[in-house]
């Protein structure tokens, strides 16, 4: 009995000897050198001798590359406008982006990218870069949705479609899916009405407050675009603090005019990720279909892919 225990014992010890080796060469994290020879480099829409800052469209095609990198993010500031919104990261996995830079007048930015490499080592590069913007919403546009210094707006409940969904068409304009009766979401998600968006015009700079006293209105998860709404969950009202950022007029993707529909011509694009308008959208363009001194109607692209949100918002009183 006593030769056939040291027999088994032999290969058992040679089986975890060689189980230590392979766990060991797991745990190999090879090479830890951080990304070199970082570059950023930029396009500027419509450059040439003649318009070294653009055409006036603002667009700038930016593609970063390095040595060793497996991933990037950018951040973009004015410089020339410091109260300008603080730097915000996002990733860029394939190292090419095109940026809208919508500050009025001859502005110079500051690129900030961080390349990653193995291990979470990473390098930083910046670049400057002066664009030219020429958009001009106009003064109705302008007047109308901050009074020429501060205006306070809330979805307008009393009336039917004042939120509704419809295809992400160029052909199509208009909540032909789905649209809302009056009331129609007091029941389960009241915070959609209670929620203010006001609107400031200070000199030539734009910005706005969210003000959400029974949460925000939005998906989960992915779907949602603003901080601290949870992994999971149905569409509905959400704790949320409200926050504040710039926002710029832009040239709305929305022909001015055509065989459906009437616009301004002009969209709302938000700054940062911590604000929204009437709905937790994905995306930042609100585009301003109709506005007056008492109404506005926006469309946004919604979270889903072929989707497009509409918003009607009227005036605190």
């Amino acid at each position: 009995m006593k030769n056939k225990i040291k027999c088994l014992l032999i290969p058992f010890v040679l089986l975890a000897s060689l189980y230590v080796g392979c766990q060991k060469d797991d745990y190999e994290l090879g090479d830890l050198t951080a990304p070199s020879n970082l570059v950023i480099e930029t396009q500027i829409q419509g450059q040439d001798a003649s318009n070294p800052n653009g055409d006036g469209s603002g667009n700038v095609s930016i593609t970063v590359s390095a040595n060793n990198a497996m991933t990037y993010k950018i951040g973009y500031r004015n410089v020339t406008n410091l109260s300008d919104d603080a730097l915000e990261m996002t990733t860029i996995a394939s190292g090419t982006t095109t940026r809208k830079f919508t500050d009025q007048g001859v502005q110079t930015y500051r690129i900030t990218v961080i390349a990653y490499g193995k291990g979470g080592t990473s390098s930083v590069i910046t670049k400057e870069v002066t664009v030219l913007s020429l958009f001009d919403p106009g003064e109705q546009v302008i007047t109308s949705l901050t009074n020429n210094s501060s205006k306070t707006w809330v979805v307008n409940k009393d009336i039917p479609g004042h939120f509704g969904v419809g295809p992400w068409d160029q052909g199509s304009y208009g909540p032909d899916w789905w649209a809302a009766s009056i009331n129609e979401k007091v029941a389960c998600c009241n915070c959609f009405y209670t929620a203010r968006f006001t609107f400031n015009k200070v000199g030539n700079a734009f910005s706005i407050d969210v003000a959400t006293p029974d949460g925000a209105f939005t998906k989960t998860g992915d779907l949602a675009s603003i901080p601290g709404i949870p992994a999971s969950g149905d569409e509905g009202c959400y704790s949320y603090a409200g926050g504040s950022s710039s926002f710029a007029f832009v040239p709305s993707s929305v022909s001015p005019s055509n065989d459906t529909v009437q616009t301004t011509g002009a969209a709302i694009l938000l700054g940062g990720s911590g604000t929204f308008i009437g709905y937790g959208a994905l995306k930042k363009e609100f585009e301003i279909l109709e506005i007056t001194e008492n109404s506005m109607y926006l469309r946004v692209q919604g979270t889903e892919p072929g989707n497009a949100w509409y918003l009607r918002l009227v005036p605190v009183q």
